[in-house]
């Protein structure tokens, strides 16, 4: 029986010892192929009996609804794979840049990478800075090229253009397995180091020289193997094999594999995996020891729900085993003790029970209450604390409210579980605007969060107009009389003010002075006059939006003996302050953000365009980096609701920013008075 078709037990992979373990994530953009590559992983180990589609919705990877409809991943999926003897946890991460907070736990779980890059597409900048980080961390890494089949380069050249993107030196990506074709369409590969042949056989055009280039670049770091080489001799399969696994550990080899739909390359890379990528004892990312009998020390990698078994929390195992029936503590926000239920191993929406999972391994711990991504589990004896990695500020602000009364009292413990579930999306109480404000990291994390709150959590909420908090002021003093006088049998309501309003510089806020004279208004109502001044600068007298900078003066007023109360001065007052805004100059305020944007030097000229479109002003620009610039700006909040979006497509996914509120300052005349006049526009 052939490797392609080995034994379907699909039985869950157990692993006694952290050697035993290859904890590996797929990366790369969008349509590059890498959940189809997992799948035909999956089908070629024998974990499922057919590859399934992501076109046709049926692969183990994609299983949310939302997956299906847009034919993308928007989280990290798992898939617990056998090979040789070996557990492989296949780490199937998102493409799209607004999941890249999965990514990042995804890379933060794995011990080493494999970059899928299209050889129908250019390799993003995106791809190609994730590139330099996992360099800076000394991640293993290897490249597999799809679509080989709609080529528009030869194997060769594909292989150059990564050389080029990645900014490698000389010798560094070297193909391990060369395809083989049938005319134009890939049929197997050929193993350049063991001749070996795999899938269908066919002509294979790769030279002898290819093979002792690769054989040149294993033995560039081992003294003994170069003076074989170099003298000739023919060097074993068991030596090139142990020179390819360090050259792959150092990171001073990147190993290519072709990749198909159709499965060719996935035998190849599972023999790749076990026995060039490292055990999670090579760990070298400042965890501990990987010892099982170690004390426990396991970190939170993503939290998910299920409708049946609830809170589901997947963790990898740094020290120690984890086992059910134990107790161990939980640290994070909160702080613990928590009783560990059965464990399992996530295989898509499945989740295959297992005993016990020693150090390296990932498994799910369900009915964890408080865990969020990035907590750690460890012996109540022996605290523990691990690095968290980085999260994507969300920076695209979506407003939204409760469809119904039902939803609105079922809306906080929902948004409090999508928060625990995801720790890119923030939810802010705006108390300017009253709006229930989801911060997400782009249009697609939005439509995500929305459709999550919906089915997962079941309530439905409304989109709305996300609204930017304005302020009110008065642009020169003016006067404002108010006068209620209100008889209907019984007690009456009788309070007449006079006050005068006058502009403060930006910052003073409402200020409250009484210069009243003769006893006009009683000592007593002159507290109820201030109460009645601050409600209705709170609610606004033009917009509705709060007045700010004002000084408000009493100078005068009317009593009456038995018909004036604190309620009637407190209106008088809100009536004073709206006859004022009826007569006189009114002006708008706007917050301005303070702005820092980093960008590659070459998308400066657009990125400063666009700012001045935005009315920004630019403060001054400076070079963090070679080939990379920083830019400090003021800019109207107004201008920036769409700004993640727009800095993303002008910048090609490398442009990224930093926003903070800095002030309110008068809005522009033109504009204002869009807003005065109830007509103000859509903002972008």
């Amino acid at each position: 029986m052939s490797d392609r078709t080995a034994s379907r037990t699909r039985q869950t992979p157990v692993a006694d010892t952290p050697d035993a373990i290859r904890n590996v994530a797929l990366v790369g953009c969008s349509a590059t192929g890498k959940t189809t590559l997992a799948e035909s992983l999956a089908f070629a180990s024998g974990a499922i009996g057919r590859a399934g589609r992501v076109v046709d919705g049926t692969t183990v990877s994609d299983y949310e609804e939302i997956e299906q409809q847009h034919r993308r991943s928007v989280q990290l999926a798992v898939l617990p794979l056998e090979w040789k003897g070996i557990k492989i946890n296949l780490i199937d991460t998102p493409g799209h840049p607004d999941f890249d907070a999965e990514l990042r736990a995804g890379l933060h779980a794995a011990d080493a990478a494999i970059f899928v890059v299209s050889a129908t597409d250019s390799i993003t900048a995106a791809t190609r800075a994730l590139w330099r980080e996992c360099d800076e961390e000394r991640i293993p890494r290897a490249i597999v090229v799809t679509k080989l089949d709609i080529a528009r380069h030869s194997y060769d050249e594909l292989l150059e253009q990564c050389h080029d993107a990645f900014g490698l030196g000389p010798d560094t990506v070297r193909a391990l397995f060369y395809p083989v074709f049938d005319g134009d369409r890939p049929i197997g590969s050929m193993g350049l180091l063991t001749g070996r042949s795999y899938g269908e056989p066919g002509p294979c055009p790769v030279s002898d020289s290819a093979r002792e280039s690769l054989v040149e670049a294993i033995s560039g770091q081992d003294d003994a193997l170069m003076e074989r080489f170099v003298a000739g001799e023919e060097l074993d399969p068991e030596s090139l094999q142990d020179g390819l696994t360090r050259e792959i550990l150092s990171c001073a080899l990147h190993p290519a594999v072709p990749a198909t739909e159709s499965g060719v390359g996935a035998v190849e890379l599972l023999e790749l995996i076990v026995t060039g990528f490292p055990a999670p004892t090579h760990r070298l990312r400042g965890a501990p020891p990987c010892d099982p009998d170690a004390p426990l020390v396991a970190q939170i990698v993503r939290v998910t729900g299920d409708s049946y078994v609830g809170r589901i929390s997947l963790a990898r195992v740094y020290a120690g085993t984890l086992r059910p029936d134990t107790t161990a503590t939980l640290t994070g926000s909160e702080r613990s003790a928590e009783r560990i239920p059965a464990l399992t191993n996530p295989f898509g929406k499945q989740q295959r029970p297992v005993g016990e999972a020693v150090a390296g391994d990932l498994v799910c711990v369900g009915k964890l209450a408080t865990a969020r991504p990035g907590d750690v589990l460890h012996d109540s004896d022996h605290p523990a604390d691990l690095a968290m990695w980085p999260i994507p500020e969300p920076l695209l602000p979506l407003a939204i409210e409760a469809h119904s009364r039902t939803d609105d009292d079922k809306l906080s413990q929902a948004l409090s579980r999508l928060t625990a579930e995801d720790p890119a999306v923030r939810v802010e109480q705006n108390p300017d605007t009253n709006q229930v404000v989801l911060w997400c990291t782009g249009e697609a994390h939005a439509e995500l969060v929305i459709d999550r709150l919906r089915h997962r959590h079941g309530v439905q909420v409304d989109v709305v107009e996300h609204r930017v908090p304005l302020r009110e002021t008065f642009a020169a003093p003016v006067s404002g009389h108010g006068r209620l006088v209100k008889q209907s049998g019984g007690h009456g309501q009788y309070a007449v003010c006079d006050l005068e309003i006058e502009p403060l510089p930006v910052g003073s806020g409402v200020v409250f002075e009484e210069r009243v004279v003769g006893g006009a208004v009683p000592r007593q109502f002159i507290p109820s006059v201030e109460k009645g001044v601050r409600a209705q600068a709170a609610k606004g007298v033009a917009t509705g939006n709060p007045m700010v900078d004002v000084r408000v003066t009493l100078i005068d007023g009317k009593a009456h003996s038995v018909d004036s109360s604190d309620a009637a001065f407190q209106a008088a007052a809100g009536l004073a302050l709206r006859d004022a805004a009826s007569h006189g100059e009114t002006r708008l305020l706007e917050p301005v953000a303070a702005v820092r944007v980093t960008v590659p030097e070459e998308h400066l000229g657009s990125v400063l365009s666009d700012l001045s479109a935005r009315r920004g002003r630019v403060l001054g620009t400076e070079s963090p980096g070679p080939g990379v610039a920083l830019l400090r700006a003021e800019v109207p909040e107004l201008e920036l609701g769409r700004y993640p979006i727009d800095l993303r497509a002008i910048t090609q996914g490398t442009g990224d920013f930093a926003r903070g509120y800095l002030r309110h300052e008068p809005m522009p005349a033109s504009l204002a008075a869009q807003y005065l006049d109830g007509k103000a526009p859509a903002r972008s």
